[in-house]
């Protein structure tokens, strides 16, 4: 148990401590460079820990293959084409994880980045995982302009529970794909409900 509140932000380079994931992520980045007509930059997908007086949570979105034992699953979706969902192979899954761990943490880079010390905002991070969209994993079905993946989740969370988002700067020379997808999907929720999720209540 802990009286200490928080929520961490943490940037890990795409496919630390997996060799296939970080090719395609080169090759991805490769294309839109040249079809930018940029200079390439290092990608980056996002994780957060949640510390509230029950304990330390880690909240991210990852493949539902290749770990064992117990990680906090509450969502899942398809990966790629919504049919291949079937299969665990092509499945991702959504974390909130007491006590949990992050493979590549050792790898992050400027982090963890603290962007809320308020017990009620980490209270409500934790709260809405479970409420998160799963939309298909690399494509854009909500119709956010960019594709759906785990950094979408995790700035979908923020956005939702009142943090400032889009003042949260990226690594230096990086970039996180999908990070805007999350923010326009909870700016829409937003205005449907009349204001962020975690909003301090008058």
């Amino acid at each position: 148990m802990t009286d200490a509140s928080a929520v961490d932000l943490l940037w890990l380079p795409l496919g630390a401590g997996g060799h296939s994931v970080r090719v395609n992520g080169l090759v991805f980045e490769a294309v839109a460079a040249a079809v930018a007509r940029r200079e390439r930059r290092d990608l980056y997908h996002s994780a957060l820990e949640v510390t509230v007086p029950a304990g330390r949570y880690v909240v991210e979105q990852a493949p539902a293959w290749g770990e064992g034992g117990e990680r906090g699953v509450v969502a899942g979706g398809a990966v790629g084409l919504r049919p291949l969902g079937r299969l665990r192979l092509f499945r991702y899954e959504v974390r909130r994880w007491r006590g949990g761990t992050i493979p590549d943490v050792r790898e992050a880079v400027e982090s963890p980045r603290r962007l809320s010390r308020d017990a009620a905002v980490a209270r409500r991070v934790l709260e809405l995982v479970p409420q998160a969209p799963t939309p298909v994993w690399g494509r854009d079905e909500l119709h956010a302009g960019e594709m759906w993946n785990s950094n979408s989740l995790i700035s979908w969370l923020l956005a939702r529970c009142g943090i400032d988002v889009e003042g949260i700067p990226l690594p230096t020379r990086g970039r996180a794909p999908g990070w805007s997808a999350g923010i326009v999907v909870a700016r829409r929720a937003d205005a449907r409900t009349g204001g962020a999720a975690g909003a301090p209540r008058p």
